[in-house]
């Protein structure tokens, strides 16, 4: 386990390779193809950006330990993908990359943030349950192609978003967040 020393930046197009490499070896069986990821970072810049994505770097050695996105539409957010490095596990990065995502989530005014995550992934189960997220189903057989089931999670970041509100909501939202994560040190 390695204490997070990573720092988090804008995933960019040069950031697909190493992704890649760490997506392969976390998610062998179903692990995301280039494209898919081109697809998301071409939505991911400029005034009609719908997609935050975020890649953390080890600062010694320039190396890619972890990875996450999201991906908005109207008042709805979604975690795409999160991925840490094992040797990265019980650190805090993926404390860290969550608090990303779910800041920008407040960003694109979403009420809601969905996740699906692998039944047999109590890991990431656990860390998702931290910051509040509680199951309201399953997608049978979605991670193909072991026909892995998924569990669907959803975080309610804020009941109503109203233009002359919207700043102090994301104020509360984001000292909420932070909280949370002082509170999940230990992940």
């Amino acid at each position: 386990m390695t204490t997070t020393t990573a720092v988090l930046r804008e995933m960019r197009w040069w950031d697909i390779d190493p992704v890649l490499d760490l997506e392969h070896e976390l998610f062998p069986d179903d692990a995301w193809s280039a494209g898919m990821f081109w697809s998301e970072l071409a939505h991911s810049r400029g005034p009609q950006a719908t997609r935050r994505y975020v890649v953390a770097e080890d600062p010694a050695t320039g190396r890619i330990v972890g990875y996450a996105g999201l991906a908005a539409a109207g008042d709805l957010a979604d975690v795409q993908t999160i991925g840490v490095t094992r040797g990265h596990w019980g650190g805090g990065l993926g404390s860290e990359l969550l608090t990303d995502l779910l800041k920008h989530a407040t960003a694109f005014e979403c009420a809601e943030v969905l996740l699906e995550v692998r039944v047999d992934n109590t890991r990431a189960q656990k860390l998702y349950e931290r910051f509040g997220f509680e199951p309201i189903g399953f997608r049978r057989g979605y991670y193909q192609p072991g026909n892995i089931d998924a569990l669907v999670m959803r975080l309610h970041v804020h009941e109503d978003v109203h233009e002359d509100v919207h700043e102090d909501v994301h104020e509360d939202v984001h000292d909420h967040v932070q909280e949370l994560v002082q509170g999940t040190e230990t992940d």
